[in-house]
């Protein structure tokens, strides 16, 4: 099975001023979006890549770029159209607090699959193509790089909590229950019968060990005994 580290984008403007930006192009990261996104790189540098695929928003491609860039050896980066942020239609570009004074604020929290954003896509929608997207890359990357390959996919927050709830075999209507936050990790490997969720909304932490070791299609009884402990990275002296 080939394994997808999904990451959210970095902090933006648009997030550090409450709006929601959705769609709306030139909405960049700002300077804490910018570090944060190098942090994720500089976590994601242990683990040579297969490929990174990113949405086609200015704000994924410039985080997608910060992993590309601390790479030893620079990965094949695309962009997918299927895994861009959610058309919010007629709330893009508004204030969330004014949002959040809404009828159909309550939906998007309680009931999301029921949601249509006012000429925009419904929730449902916007799943089912990140979730389709997700799945046929993961084939593809494991096709061709074999069953240990890692790939990494750069979107956004709804759409990740979205597709995370799918590899959990939620339903829509709780996926509010999860987070992704700013250039936060997520893995998740895909197998034939079911996907596995490795970690969620992770912000710190050693992924070397993804370079090293093939996640088992089957679940231990009892837990396992985890990933491979990191080697220290100063060697030992013996005297």
């Amino acid at each position: 099975m080939a394994t997808v580290l999904l990451v959210r984008h970095g902090r933006t403007t648009a997030n550090a001023t409450g709006f929601l930006a959705g769609r709306t192009p030139g909405v960049s990261l700002d300077d804490v979006g910018r570090e944060q996104a190098a942090r994720t790189g500089d976590r994601i540098a242990a683990v040579p890549v297969a490929a990174v695929v990113s949405s086609p928003l200015d704000r994924c491609r410039e985080t997608a770029r910060a992993i590309v860039e601390r790479q030893a050896v620079a990965p094949p980066s695309s962009v997918e159209d299927e895994i861009t942020e959610c058309d919010y239609g007629r709330w893009q570009g508004r204030r969330l607090d004014d949002l959040a004074k809404e009828d159909l604020w309550r939906t998007v929290q309680s009931h999301p699959s029921a949601v249509v954003f006012p000429g925009g896509e419904s929730m449902a929608r916007m799943q089912a193509r990140a979730v389709a997207a997700i799945r046929r890359h993961d084939a593809e990357v494991e096709s061709e790089h074999g069953p240990g390959a890692v790939w990494v996919a750069v979107s956004h927050g709804d759409l990740l909590k979205a597709i995370l709830a799918d590899a959990l075999g939620m339903h829509l209507d709780m996926f509010q229950r999860l987070e992704a936050g700013p250039a936060s990790v997520s893995i998740v490997s895909y197998g034939a019968g079911r996907p596995r969720v490795l970690a969620t909304n992770t912000e710190s932490g050693e992924l070397s060990w993804l370079a090293t070791s093939v996640p088992s299609a089957e679940a231990a009884v009892g837990g396992g005994a985890g990933a491979p402990a990191a080697e220290a990275a100063a060697p030992r002296i013996v005297t």
